[in-house]
């Protein structure tokens, strides 16, 4: 009899040790102090914590900042993308000539897929896109201009600019002025918003 049972405990021991090792993984260790500790790589969480807002008048201008900035940042996500792409064909090109047909044709490609969507965004969504394009590229709206158009052109559309109470030098502060359009970035990135 205790035959059969130390028989039979052995064997559910066994099974019960196998079952367990079947959910295993296979992971790094090292040994501190004579302890076999393991080591696992984690990856990088990002913790955003949620605006608060000190009163009724903040909340609403957050809420706001979070609308305007839904509506432009794809708009700058795309401008970021196609400038990666034009610099790339600006680079393969053989002489100033073809660089020029490459850059009117990008720029009347982007007149006609997104021009009256750009033209119906309000003073406020211009300026956040402005910034957005800093923080996309790079480069500031007046470099890009510059860099693609000449300093002569730069020149004029900052000076048209002004006259509507834009600044395209403006450069993009994430840290500073511009942390609560960075905070909302990076939730829309993580697609919390």
């Amino acid at each position: 009899m205790k035959t059969l049972f130390l028989s039979t405990f052995f064997l559910l021991a066994t099974y019960a040790f196998l079952y367990a090792q079947k959910d295993s993984m296979l992971v790094k260790a090292v040994v501190v102090e004579g302890d076999t500790m393991p080591v696992i790589d984690l990856q990088e969480a990002t913790l955003i914590a949620p605006y608060l807002a000190a009163n009724p008048a903040d909340a609403k201008r957050f809420s706001l900042l979070v609308r305007y900035v839904k509506r432009v940042y794809p708009y700058a996500k795309l401008a970021g993308m196609r400038f990666k792409e034009m610099n790339a064909q600006i680079t393969a090109a053989k002489n100033r000539s073809e660089r020029k047909k490459i850059i009117g044709s990008i720029e009347d490609e982007i007149k006609t897929k997104y021009g009256e969507e750009l033209k119906k965004l309000t003073f406020s969504q211009g300026k956040i896109l402005i910034k957005l394009l800093d923080r996309e590229t790079g480069n500031s709206s007046y470099e890009l201009v510059r860099e693609f158009k000449g300093s002569f052109m730069a020149f004029f559309y900052q000076g048209f600019a002004k006259i509507w109470g834009y600044n395209l030098k403006t450069k993009y502060d994430p840290n500073g002025e511009d942390k609560d359009i960075e905070l909302i970035v990076r939730m829309i990135e993580k697609g919390q918003i």
